[in-house]
């Protein structure tokens, strides 16, 4: 099995059978039992709409698990589910995680998926694995870059000779943009708005790069309005949702910047000739693309499918296990 243990989204391919499972990364609790009441999109319609006695977590905050229990308990949940119920199944399990993550966060990686009943475990870096899942040449002696915007974290990344030649990991990224747009609505709208709906202003009119005919698009909001306490309905336009989100990219971009500044000259003219590969959720967002080749002045390529890469990394290195050798990052558990 290939996971993908993402902020927002957690993925899951079983060798043979491609993705079998793309969830989101919450979990629903009941406070007076400590049991998981629904995981996933289930756990995630109820995000804000909880009574006292239960809550709805998200246990990875940043690309890193934040509660153990629960990211355990998730884990479990998301194994029983691909195996329809049958416990006795180890299988050999191969997770994506970000470069910068420390070696503490690594082994509660690995730890979460031995108790949830993983047979060997195996850690690959995220920005290795979503450059192969969207078909990179990793293993060939030329310069590959690739951007991987997920849920909690940027991965940037050049990659050679099936290792990372340097990276970078900034925890900036689809959250954070939401949460931009959320800061937005409060301080020039007078208007309370919940993560969902923050995050539904990004997918629906946001955009990275002006162009003119979306400047026009708008979308009413609704939320808890400041000053009168009432519920209320506000409209907001492109321009303004891409001008709330300006500060976290250009953290991103920033970033971008930082590792081609330190890409070795050879490397650097691949990457001028095959441009850069962004991939992650983040990848969706409008005219993200023409945003960073119109600050870098380096071709951009959006992945086929920008969200399954990393898991789809993590599947063919499962089914090329012998020939990827030098892809697994640190040390893993079951060599």
């Amino acid at each position: 099995m290939g996971i993908d243990l993402g902020t927002a989204n957690t993925l899951v391919y079983v060798s043979g059978k491609g993705v079998v499972l793309q969830e989101p990364s919450v979990v629903a609790m009941d406070q007076n039992t400590k049991k998981p009441l629904a995981v996933g999109e289930d756990a995630k319609k109820m995000l804000g709409r909880t009574p006292g006695d239960v809550v709805a977590l998200r246990p990875l905050r940043d690309g890193v698990i934040a509660d153990f229990d629960t990211a355990e308990l998730m884990l479990k949940h998301f194994i029983r589910q691909v195996h329809e119920g049958r416990t006795l199944v180890r299988p050999r399990i191969v997770i994506g995680i970000p470069s910068g993550v420390t070696g503490v966060e690594r082994r509660a990686v690995m730890d979460a998926a031995e108790q949830a009943g993983a047979g060997p475990v195996y850690l690959i870096d995220e920005p290795v694995a979503a450059a192969i899942g969207a078909g990179l040449p990793v293993a060939e002696p030329t310069g590959n870059m690739i951007i991987d915007i997920g849920g909690g974290t940027t991965e940037v990344a050049v990659l050679s000779l099936q290792g990372t030649v340097l990276s970078e990991s900034v925890r900036v990224a689809g959250d954070e943009l939401s949460e931009s747009i959320s800061q937005y609505m409060k301080k020039v709208h007078n208007l309370v708005i919940g993560e969902r709906t923050a995050e539904e202003i990004k997918i629906t009119i946001g955009s990275a790069y002006p162009s003119p005919e979306d400047d026009e698009i708008g979308m009413d909001v609704r939320g808890l309005h400041l000053l009168s306490g009432l519920p209320r309905t506000v409209t907001v336009k492109n321009a303004e949702i891409r001008e709330s989100m300006s500060e976290p990219l250009s953290v991103i971009i920033e970033a971008v910047k930082r590792t081609l500044e330190r890409t070795p000259p050879e490397l650097a003219a691949d990457i001028i000739d095959r441009g850069i590969m962004l991939a992650g959720g983040g990848g969706l967002l409008k005219g993200l693309d023409t945003l960073i080749s119109h600050e870098t002045g380096i071709v951009v390529h959006v992945a086929a499918d920008p969200l399954s890469c990393v898991v789809l990394g993590t599947g063919r290195v499962l089914e090329n296990f012998n020939q990827l050798p030098r892809v697994f990052s640190g040390y893993s558990r079951g060599l």
